[in-house]
């Protein structure tokens, strides 16, 4: 496994939120000599750590991580942009003669690596602001059909709440005056060693992955989850940015403006992360290559089934993590 890069595999664990991901990252890499690689969209942000299980020092076990913990909050961070600096980091750990392992649960940034989008016009913070107070009074469905209406073909391919999407195809409409789905024909290349990724995802019990969502939301709130979004404020962070957008932090912001009390914004928050672990799980079923590990992150089956599965042999020095999702 380490006589040159182009037989290696490239492990990547996914599934949804709880489910474990970077425990049995952490594990993999120490087993096989890798380092990880983040594709988490909250966890890239600087700052923003109580509610995006961010793993502490002690849980990476000495392992290195990338691209986590690095991004301004007030920073418009996409998935073209993770998929660059992801492009970057792999191989530089197999420079090394480490294995990338990337982890994490949002998969449409690992699906941009894997399938490049056109390039794209930077975020206009002033038009993106306007596109999602009108879904957020008048809902995505409304975004949609004007969506229908300017860009067919994008409005078939996106589900109708679909709200980020929806908007940042209309956005770049807005901006470069062409139609989404005709710019995103233009699409280059991905890297070379796109083909010897070998994706793993989790699929937990649901009725036992969202009994830990409802208590590790629980556990972030008394935590200190309000105190760190007013110190983000106190710093300037504005409530509209993605990092403040994110499960917990959005309902926190409503609870400071004074749109709904403490219990509600935390039962709110569970049932959003609920919902996305939801949407995570159909995601994720679409994705015809994956191997599907039946179970949580922690259990020693499914290391045993990741490790057979990988091809990947065991190696006896620390490794390296890269994060791409909690």
């Amino acid at each position: 496994m380490h006589n040159g890069s182009d037989s290696k595999p490239i492990i990547a664990i996914a599934g949804p939120t709880a489910s474990g991901k970077t425990a049995l990252a952490v594990r993999v890499a120490l087993a096989v000599g890798g380092e990880v690689v983040n594709f988490d969209s909250v966890q890239i942000y600087r700052g923003i750590q109580v509610a995006t299980a961010k793993p502490t020092e002690e849980e990476k076990k000495g392992v290195p991580h990338h691209l986590l913990d690095y991004v301004d909050p007030n920073v418009s961070y996409t998935a073209a942009d993770w998929a660059a600096d992801a492009a970057v980091v792999i191989p530089e750990i197999e420079s090394r003669g480490r294995i990338p392992i990337l982890v994490g649960g949002t998969g449409f940034y690992l699906r941009t690596l894997r399938e490049p989008v056109f390039e794209s016009p930077k975020t206009n913070p002033d038009l993106r602001k306007v596109l999602q107070q009108i879904g957020g009074s008048r809902g995505p469905q409304f975004l949609h059909r004007m969506l229908s209406l300017l860009d067919p073909p994008a409005a078939e391919r996106l589900q109708p709440k679909d709200l980020p999407r929806i908007v940042r195809a209309i956005e770049v409409i807005f901006l470069t005056g062409r139609r989404f789905s005709d710019l995103a024909k233009q699409r280059p290349r991905p890297p070379e060693f796109v083909s010897r990724i070998r994706l793993f995802v989790l699929e937990p019990p649901r009725n036992e992955l969202y009994k830990l969502i409802n208590e590790r939301t629980e556990r972030h709130f008394s935590n200190g989850l309000v105190e760190e979004v007013k110190h983000l404020i106190s710093l300037g962070v504005s409530q509209n940015t993605s990092a403040l957008g994110a499960h917990g932090y959005r309902r926190v912001c409503e609870y400071l403006r004074g749109e709904r009390d403490l219990p509600g914004a935390i039962e709110k928050t569970k049932q959003d992360v609920r919902n996305y672990a939801k949407r995570q799980f159909t995601w994720f079923r679409r994705e015809a290559d994956a191997v599907r590990l039946g179970g949580f992150g922690n259990e020693e089956r499914i290391f045993c089934q990741l490790m057979e599965e990988s091809g990947c042999r065991m190696y006896e020095n620390n490794a390296t993590i890269i994060h791409f999702g909690g």
